[in-house]
């Protein structure tokens, strides 16, 4: 009976079938190999829904491998167009998934779901495809052979002798609603392979002799038997939980073995036999009652990694309350995993004060208590040859040091002097309890061992000073006997209670240790920010655990390893070492001192990454080793805090990939965008006064007799005119390629900005377009003449281009572009406004940026948007700085209101007294 009065239920299930819902159902076609009849299955199936009126069924890709069958079979299903995509001189077919998703079918056929789909795709794999469908409501059914899995990439590769090159997640046959199996024996296979109904004769034949021997076939038929039928206890399993039904439903078995200190490794090995011998999962449970010391721990530890080596699930549990005992929690999670058999060791109870100990008396041991309380679960026994609840025995309570034994004497040395002084005015008799104070003080600072030890001290002594006659020891009286059980007893309570309080006080700050280990790594793995500086922390952190520590990772394709960061500081290991770090890296498992793998070794090697996952997986892989050389054995808890700080490095190091990976992706992205942009200035800017040039020379040269001079002045001028344009194209490319290499060095002298910004001017043609004006003394700044002219004169040309031709006439009002010189807060500030439409808010942030051009309106004004860039770095290097704003801002000093929108660009440099 479960120990909830009513059932719920499960949060998980009911989060994983709304995730369901949320998408569009999907139905794979399961098979052990080509040719079981898959596809033709999946095309008979929906011709029937369609014979049966049916709508909106679309065949979106179907591959026949040319089977005169399948191609029957497809009748008059509609057709999806495939995409041809181009691809090294040829022409691919793949899946339309835009047409597909325009066309928005009721049911979508998608045949080969682990396929690569070629360059250029939406989509690397196929399945990527089908999840995009799904998401968007697409109902699909596809096809796919259970050795295209990634988990079974290794299994099929040693059964079959042949490298499965495309596969898919896992997960991906874990979102299908329905599974249907194809099966078909491999004899039948065989047959339809020797009939030439799967492939040509001559590719049959090779084929008979490789991938479809007999043996292989039956190998991949039970695989593919077992995934389906995972999946079908999964969805089961799923069902019970949704609806809150309590198991166990014997549809599957399921295997639970209860471990813990004493009964570990028979009960575990007993469980994997049952398990393998029913085709089973399994579960390793260990609940951990009140009070369990910190020997227990390190003993469970181990039984835990030993489940975990033997392929079993682990899982950990604590007693919450009295009520709910270790047999209600076995029950509990029996009911929810679905479990049919429990395996618990028959462990000796051989005292019945032990049995009181355990909280178990007139209940039976935990065996019986299963028997009893689980009639619907079969229970196996496993003689385990160990006396039950040895840890509290007085062994177990014994204190390390002679401490706890002289703090005691004294405690009763001291009771002594005090009833001493109390002789007179107490009765002897009364003076006993005194004595028993000093048992409960003795039993609440050590335990029980040293709690029974004083109690006989305690009593020894009340009776030899106290008790009559004086100075003897004598038990003469019922009184004397029931002080020796009232002793004893208050010891032995007292002592108990303290012992328990004791080991969970220590149990609990071992865990907040762990804690504090864990958010110590976090924090110390949380800085460093490129992969060598996080292997040297991972080496620092372990080094705090151990003698010695090494991060070893892999080299190149060929496997080999190399020592990346090491504290102390080393360079190579023993030959043992390194065959256990190869062994651990190739494996994805420990490796070295204290595993079963090369024990020998003087260092322990620890996976930093998925435990199980080698350096195959790729992204899902091994980051590295973790490796440690401790000078004594490591204890659970040290072991525990190594593990813990593997994990913590495998995300630490994944996510400085990722990182290192979004900041390379982001920089290939910009030095996209600046290529785009360099090519499209390239295109129109040069390709512009290249026309007009060659347009104008080839009308000089073929009318030149019939045009008059003026014209002829003309065309010379526009040919000049573009060639100059050419040559300030060119120069500002050169100009901002030597400024980002780092290449204009200025030679910073003092300088009159006012002359500066004259001399600019005087590189314009035509009166009145430039105004300038100075506000006060203005003195010199620190700067290079020539890079501070080249800074205003783009300015001002940027300023002039997107302003209007002003009304003849040198008064400042009429003028284009206003130029005022002041001296604000010691810095001399240039600013530049001028009458144009302005800068949207949006563009201001990017108006300095390379190849940047506000583009707005109907006016495209011609440039390569490199003037304000190469106006930023040249500024920027002789250590001033430059900004915008737009419109205008109103008030501001020098410059005339009424200017319009307009654009304002103020240039900072800082003044010389």
């Amino acid at each position: 009976m479960r120990n909830e009065p009513d059932r719920r239920p499960d949060p998980d299930a009911l989060l994983a079938a709304q995730a369901k819902a949320s998408r569009a159902p999907l139905k794979i076609f399961l098979g052990a190999a080509p040719g079981v009849g898959k596809t033709f299955e999946m095309l008979a199936q929906a011709r029937r829904l369609q014979a049966e009126g049916k709508t909106g069924i679309l065949a979106g890709l179907i591959e026949t491998h040319g089977r005169a069958e399948t191609e029957a079979q497809l009748g008059d299903l509609p057709v999806l167009p495939r995409l041809q995509i181009p691809y090294r001189g040829q022409m691919l077919e793949e899946f339309d998934l835009e047409e597909a998703l325009a066309l928005r079918p009721s049911l979508l056929l998608v045949d080969e779901l682990a396929h690569s789909n070629a360059p250029g795709s939406r989509h690397a794999r196929r399945w990527e495809d089908v999840a995009e469908l799904l998401v968007a409501g697409i109902p699909v059914w596809t096809t796919l052979n259970v050795q295209h899995l990634e988990s079974l990439n290794d299994t099929v590769l040693r059964i079959t002798g042949i490298r499965v090159s495309e596969t898919l997640p896992d997960h991906v046959l874990e979102l299908a609603d329905e599974i249907e199996l194809i099966d078909l024996s491999p004899n039948d296979l065989r047959a339809r392979l020797v009939q030439g109904r799967i492939y040509r004769p001559d590719v049959a034949t090779r084929a008979l002799g490789g991938f479809f021997r007999e043996g292989n076939l039956q190998a991949l038929r039970e695989i593919a038997l077992r995934r389906a039928a995972q999946h079908v206890d999964a969805g089961l399993l799923d069902y019970m939980r949704l609806n809150a039904i309590d198991g166990p439903w014997p549809a599957g078995d399921r295997v639970l073995a209860l471990v813990g200190p004493e009964a570990g490794e028979p009960v575990l090995r007993e469980a994997k036999r049952l398990a393998d011998a029913l085709h089973a999962p399994w579960l390793a449970l260990h609940v951990e009652p009140a009070g369990e010391v910190p020997q227990s721990t390190q003993a469970v530890s181990r039984i835990m990694a030993l489940a975990a080596e033997l392929g079993a699930e682990t899982e950990i549990r604590a007693v919450r309350s009295a009520r709910e005992g270790i047999v209600g929690i076995a029950l509990d999670v029996a009911h929810d995993r679905n479990v049919t058999q429990i395996v618990v060791g028959r462990m000796q109870q051989r005292t019945l004060l032990r049995r009181m100990v355990a909280g178990r008396c007139l209940r039976g041991n935990l065996a019986a208590t299963l028997l009893s309380r689980a009639p619907e679960h079969a229970v196996h026994v496993v003689p385990t040859g160990a006396p039950a609840l040895r840890r509290f025995g007085l062994r177990a309570s014994l204190p390390d040091g002679w401490q706890p034994w002289v703090v005691s004497s004294l405690l009763v040395a001291c009771t002594l002097v005090l009833a001493e002084m109390l002789r007179g005015l107490i009765e002897p008799d009364a003076l006993g309890m005194l004595f028993l104070a000093s048992v409960v003080g003795a039993a609440a600072l050590y335990g029980l061992a040293v709690a029974l030890c004083t109690a006989l001290v305690s009593f020894l002594a009340w009776n030899f000073f106290f008790i009559r006659p004086l100075y003897q020891f004598t038990i003469d009286e019922p009184r004397d006997l029931m002080a020796i059980v009232v002793f004893g007893t208050v010891a032995g309570a007292t002592g108990l209670v303290a012992s328990r309080l004791g080991a969970s006080a220590r149990a609990a700050q071992g865990r907040i240790e762990g804690l504090r280990r864990i958010g110590a790594f976090s924090r110390a793995l949380g800085g460093p920010v490129t992969e060598n500086e996080l292997q040297d922390e991972i080496a620092r952190q372990a080094a705090s655990i151990a003698a010695r520590a090494m991060v070893l990772a892999g080299r190149d394709i060929d496997g080999e390893l190399d020592i990346r960061a090491a504290v102390p500081p080393a360079d190579t290991m023993d030959e043992g070492s390194w065959a256990a770090a190869l062994w651990a890296w190739r494996h994805g498992e420990p490796a070295g001192r204290g595993t079963a793998t090369l024990p020998s070794a003087p260092w322990r090697f620890l996976p930093i990454g998925i435990a199980g996952a080698g350096p195959e997986a790729g992204t899902s892989g091994l980051r590295g080793l973790l490796a440690v050389q401790p000078a004594t054995a490591l204890d659970a808890p040290a072991l525990q805090a190594l593990q813990a700080l593997a994990d913590q490095a495998a995300v630490a190091l994944e996510r400085v990939r990722l990182v290192r990976g979004a900041a390379d992706a982001t920089a290939r992205n910009e030095t996209q965008k600046l290529r785009t942009a360099l090519l499209n200035s390239l295109s129109h800017d040069l390709r512009t006064p290249l026309t007009g040039i060659r347009g104008s020379a080839e009308t000089l040269r073929t009318a030149w007799s019939r045009l008059t001079p003026d014209t002829r002045d003309d065309l010379l001028l526009a040919i000049e005119e573009d060639t100059l344009r050419m040559t300030r194209f060119l120069a500002n490319i050169t100009d901002m390629t030597r400024l980002e290499s780092g290449a204009v060095v200025p030679k910073l002298v003092r300088v009159d900005p006012q002359g500066v910004v004259q001399d600019a001017i005087a590189r314009f043609e035509g009166p009145g377009l430039v105004a300038i004006s100075k506000l006060g003394m203005v003195p010199a700044v620190l700067a290079d003449p020539l890079l501070l002219e080249q800074v205003v004169f783009n300015v001002l040309d940027n300023a002039l281009k997107y302003s209007p031709t002003p009304a003849p006439g040198p008064a400042p009002g009429t003028a284009s572009v206003q130029v005022v010189l002041a001296l604000e807060a010691g810095n001399v500030v240039i600013r530049i406004a001028d009458a144009g439409s302005g800068i949207p808010e949006a563009d201001l942030p990017n108006v300095f940026d390379s190849f940047y051009r506000s583009q707005h309106g109907d006016r495209v004004v011609p440039g390569t948007g490199l003037g304000l860039a190469i106006a930023r770095g040249l500024i920027e290097v002789m250590g001033g700085s430059i900004s915008a704003s737009s419109p205008v801002p109103a008030g501001v000093p020098g410059i005339v209101s009424g200017i319009g929108r307009g654009t304002l660009v103020s240039i900072v440099m800082p003044a010389i007294r």
